[in-house]
């Protein structure tokens, strides 16, 4: 089993696909150069912001190989790896592997709804599919799919299962969590209001897709909070709202795509049946990141 240990900003990378459905290759190790460049500490693909939910299985292949081979080894790769069945999650898995991705990031897909043990057995069968680090995966804001107190405990007795990625923004919940399981998982926030707090309460950094947009910035703001700089984060933290409160009000993946658009990587449109931000929506995004000084 790798001993690797993930800390710090892992950008959740888009998903740079042309018309045709090809993916674009050079666009997507751009984009991977300059976030290391930046200073992020690793790489997600096929996390929300990847819009792995509209992808082929030939297309997340794919993402992840040009992804492995432009890090280079210079930080570590969290693949995304996410299915309806256990098979064929753990399949997917044992590929990304494969491929070289240092650690999975484990997505429940569901259309039945699945009991506890089911969700337990779905991570597990992830899990044990690969030798890896294993970073679990919770967002009730797009999956029918919350993982209670009980699920989280019992799926943290897998040895290869040690990250969680909250983004609940429950922060009673997270700190409950985090207070009765102690190191037997450590935890990545999103990165909205709440990465700050979790910092405070022990976690080891945040998996979002802001962080392609404002990587050095995000890079800043972590740095800040492990040195305990509280009131200058805070500052950054205040500052870097408004990209986070623009995301909030247009579609996630678009409006990353949108801004990634203005800062000059050709990353395409969103995948259909998801649609580009245009008129007043384009100007308000491009407004903020000149707030920023990101263009």
């Amino acid at each position: 089993m790798s001993n690797k240990e993930f800390s710090g900003v892992f950008p959740y990378l888009v998903s740079p696909v042309d018309e045709q459905g090809k993916v674009k290759e050079k666009v997507l190790s751009s984009l991977v150069d300059h976030l290391i460049k930046s200073g992020v500490h690793g790489l997600t693909p096929l996390g929300s912001t990847g819009e792995f939910a509209y992808l082929t299985w030939t297309q997340r292949q794919r993402i992840v190989e040009v992804v492995f081979e432009a890090a280079a080894g210079r930080v570590p790769v969290v693949a995304g790896v996410s299915h309806t069945s256990i098979r064929e999650a753990a399949r997917q898995a044992r590929e990304m592997e494969a491929i070289g991705a240092d650690g999975i990031l484990a997505i429940m897909d569901s259309y039945f709804p699945v009991p506890p043990e089911g969700v337990v057995a779905y991570f597990r069968g992830i899990a044990e599919a690969v030798s890896c680090p294993v970073v679990i995966y919770t967002n009730p804001s797009f999956s029918s799919t919350n993982l209670s107190l009980e699920v989280i405990e019992a799926i943290a007795e897998v040895p290869n299962i040690k990250y969680l990625k909250d983004a609940s923004a429950n922060t009673g919940n997270l700190l409950f969590t985090m207070n009765h399981l102690g190191d037997k998982i450590k935890v990545f926030s999103a990165s909205a209001h709440i990465p700050l707090f979790v910092m405070m309460l022990g976690g080891v950094g945040w998996m979002a897709g802001p962080a392609c947009v404002i990587p050095r910035q995000s890079v800043e703001l972590y740095e800040l909070a492990k040195k305990g700089q509280w009131d200058e984060a805070i500052t950054l933290q205040k500052r870097l709202w408004t990209i986070n409160r623009v995301f909030q009000k247009y579609a996630l993946a678009p409006c990353i795509k949108a801004c990634l658009e203005l800062q000059g990587f050709e990353v395409g449109a969103p995948i259909p049946p998801l649609q580009p931000l245009t008129g007043p929506a384009l100007k308000d995004v491009e407004a903020v990141l000149k707030t920023l000084d990101v263009l």
